[in-house]
């Protein structure tokens, strides 16, 4: 079971690094939207869901004796600075942001399942615990998001029909 928990921590640290990404993300995009006010609360309260996601994660990796990447937490960073750069040149940038999101969303997902079966297989209970709410949150953002990009979309091309302001 040696490999099996190397891999299950590895996968662990990835997930934070993940989070910490989101993070960056969300915290740039939050202070950009600007006239899409449900669109910023809802991501406002899933910033603070994934704050929380890291924090647990780093407790979790620090009782397994393992601690988070800090080399992958902070290329999660500036690939998620990066990501955000074209944003600031784009006139659709928030229905692109809000595609992206939906897209990480999935990511997150399928990243919380792998963990879940992994935690299972070693009977990592406590750890398969939260990787389950955490799961649970990820797809309440996930469909959402599902919900709300055709009318997020709708609401973009109204104010970009009308020249207000329609990218943030």
């Amino acid at each position: 079971m040696t490999h099996a928990k190397d891999n299950f921590i590895a996968w662990l640290k990835s997930a934070h690094a993940m989070e910490e990404q989101a993070i960056t993300m969300l915290t740039a995009q939050t202070r950009r939207l600007e006239n899409y006010p449900d669109l910023k609360a809802r991501m406002l309260q899933h910033l603070e869901e994934t704050k929380n996601h890291a924090e647990v994660l780093q407790t979790l990796l620090n009782n397994l004796s393992g601690a988070p990447s800090t080399l992958k937490d902070i290329a999660g960073r500036i690939a998620a600075t990066v990501q955000g750069i074209p944003g600031l040149l784009m006139s659709d940038e928030v229905v692109k942001f809000t595609a992206a999101a939906y897209s990480f969303e999935h990511l997150e997902i399928a990243f919380y399942r792998m963990l879940i079966t992994a935690a299972d297989e070693l009977g990592e209970t406590e750890a398969q615990g939260i990787f389950e709410k955490i799961l649970a949150e990820e797809v309440a953002m996930a469909t959402w998001l599902e919900d709300n990009l055709d009318p997020i979309t709708r609401v973009f091309l109204m104010r970009d029909e009308r020249d207000l302001q329609a990218k943030r």
